[in-house]
């Protein structure tokens, strides 16, 4: 896996559909799609992040709870220490609701680990208020609009208001969810900087084969 964050730029970014160039956004390596988890080093880490619930318990379980540390701490490594410091970092929330059965808070953990040893401003602002598709898992995948729809600001972590902002997730795809949640901080702090900072972005299989 890269040590450095690389920015989405004019080569990269017509990959991700809805991203525009006004949008700030970094990741540390390249994640393709139905490949398995020997198909890269990147592929092994997300595909072990996103195990299901429904595993927990079972012995592959560990491989996700290592997954979380190492994404943890090579966003620790990867990230200017004084942004960190500055910055309010938002976890992208997952598809479902805190309380639900599926719900998996593998981002804010991701991002607690970041913070051990540091004074991190963490702060889950974006929650769902109802449960939507898992987009990785199926093809016919929520709108920008209804996925804004589905998500709240959690007004007891509102304030202070933040200086600036980063949004954090596991895979930049077409970048749908990165503008939800965009929007809903932008409603709420519309004068506040966003970055997005992923794990990985979605490569084409063409550039990696």
């Amino acid at each position: 896996m890269p040590t450095r964050l690389t920015k989405i730029d004019d080569l990269t970014r017509p990959d991700h559909t809805f991203l525009n160039p006004e949008d700030e956004c970094f990741y540390l390596g390249e994640y393709t799609a139905r490949k398995g988890f020997a198909f890269s080093e990147t592929n092994n880490l997300i595909n072990n992040l996103r195990k299901p619930m429904g595993r927990r318990g079972r012995p592959e379980w560990r491989y996700k709870e290592s997954a979380i540390s190492t994404c943890g701490r090579m966003l620790g490594e990867a990230i200017n220490q004084e942004w960190l410091g500055a910055a309010t970092l938002v976890p992208v929330p997952g598809s479902k609701m805190k309380g639900d059965a599926e719900y998996d808070d593998r981002m804010p953990r991701i991002l607690r680990a970041l913070g051990q040893g540091r004074e991190l401003d963490i702060r889950e602002l974006v929650i769902m208020t109802r449960n939507v598709s898992q987009s990785h898992l199926i093809e016919d995948r929520v709108t920008i609009p209804e996925l804004i729809a589905s998500m709240g600001i959690d007004g007891t972590c509102a304030e202070p208001a933040p200086a600036t902002i980063g949004i954090f997730d596991d895979v930049v795809t077409t970048g749908r969810h990165f503008k939800a949640v965009q929007s809903v901080l932008r409603d709420r702090f519309p004068n506040v900087p966003i970055v997005g900072v992923f794990i990985a972005r979605r490569a084409p299989e063409a550039t990696l084969e």
